[in-house]
């Protein structure tokens, strides 16, 4: 099969990567870029480990094929925490005790942060909401939600302070 230019923004950066034109941006993301914090689970959009954001839109990476991402801005896991400090997404999961054998921490971590990008002030129902599509089977979800509310407290400290946005 011919391979596809594909560019587009990762965590930040330029990227050009050539692949197979159906080749799914989970594979990607794991095969060609080597960032393996974005999941592999059930590869039919069910379970979330492979949730990334796309321009602000937390999305399962395994429905979308590369050619679809030309132009667009993408964030994975590994582009959250800022020069080595973890955002307070991740350090809530691990202050709250939400993060268990680590597989579903990744997707739903970038499902909170998309909401949080989104709405600072989320209630319960909106969290629920955000983290539907995401399935954990160590936790359960009160963890993670207390864990998404913590980090709603700081962002909105931090930001009361003129810190992070």
């Amino acid at each position: 099969m011919k391979k596809i230019t594909v560019n587009f923004t990762l965590n930040g950066d330029a990227v050009e990567v050539s692949c197979e034109p159906d080749k799914m941006l989970v594979d990607v993301l794991r095969e060609n870029l080597f960032l393996t914090g974005t999941k592999i689970g059930c590869r039919e959009g069910e379970c979330g480990a492979c949730t990334v954001i796309i321009n602000g839109d937390a999305v399962n990476s395994c429905l979308i094929p590369a050619a679809k991402v030309m132009g667009k801005e993408i964030q994975t896991i590994e582009g959250v925490a800022d020069k080595g400090k973890l955002h307070p997404i991740q350090a809530a999961f691990i202050e709250k005790g939400a993060v268990q054998c680590g597989f579903c921490a990744p997707g739903i971590i970038m499902s909170a942060k998309a909401l949080l990008d989104k709405n600072r002030t989320p209630d319960r129902g909106e969290i629920r909401e955000a983290i539907a599509g995401n399935i954990c089977r160590c936790t359960g979800y009160v963890k993670i939600e207390d864990a998404i509310r913590h980090a709603v407290r700081v962002l909105n400290e931090k930001s009361a302070r003129g810190g992070e946005k």
